[in-house]
């Protein structure tokens, strides 16, 4: 896969990530509020971040996933993290993000998912682009549907998160739509 670039938005700069973020990433991925929503681990213990950057490089490296650190054109403020796991045999990613609790209900998700979506499809050729949200997470539902994914269902208590089964909601775009659309 080509050197991980950087994605420009209005207000957003998506770029590589650098162990210098750990950490922003262990501050910001430690909020349970932002855990509950998402995959990441809680507690997000110390040595955490720094594994997960090295293991995003090896990633990037393989062909099989691109990460993003959010941050705001402003100023280089760290917010957040944006990416795809791609399975190359068969041209489709799983996109997933998470911003840190300041930086909630402001647009900064729905900006940095179409910069990425763009990039999947238009730089990396992906035929298909999905995302699942946990069904409690209706903000990373609404940002989905504001980039124009669709809805494709639910899968029914199918992650067990802090102690109970939750359902996982899942959106999905293809590539002549994301054409379609720009």
């Amino acid at each position: 896969m080509p050197n991980n670039p950087s994605l420009k938005t209005t207000r957003l700069l998506l770029r590589p990530f650098q162990l210098s973020d750990a950490p922003n990433v262990q501050r910001l991925a430690g909020a349970k509020e932002v855990a509950a929503g998402t995959f990441l681990p809680h507690p997000y213990e110390v040595g955490m971040a720094e594994q997960w950057i090295a293991d995003q490089e090896r990633a990037h490296e393989g062909g099989t996933a691109v990460s993003f650190a959010i941050t705001l054109t402003d100023d280089a403020t760290f917010i957040g993290s944006i990416g795809l796991d791609i399975v190359q045999s068969h041209r489709h990613a799983r996109l997933s993000y998470w911003l840190g609790l300041p930086y909630w209900n402001q647009g900064y998700a729905t900006e940095a998912v179409r910069a990425v979506l763009r990039y999947g499809f238009l730089q990396l050729n992906l035929h298909r682009i999905y995302s699942p949200h946990f069904q409690g997470n209706a903000a990373s539902g609404r940002v989905l549907q504001k980039v124009g994914m669709t809805y494709e269902g639910r899968m029914r208590e199918h992650y067990v998160r802090f102690g109970r089964f939750v359902d996982l909601e899942l959106y999905g775009m293809l590539q002549r739509e994301f054409t379609d659309r720009t």
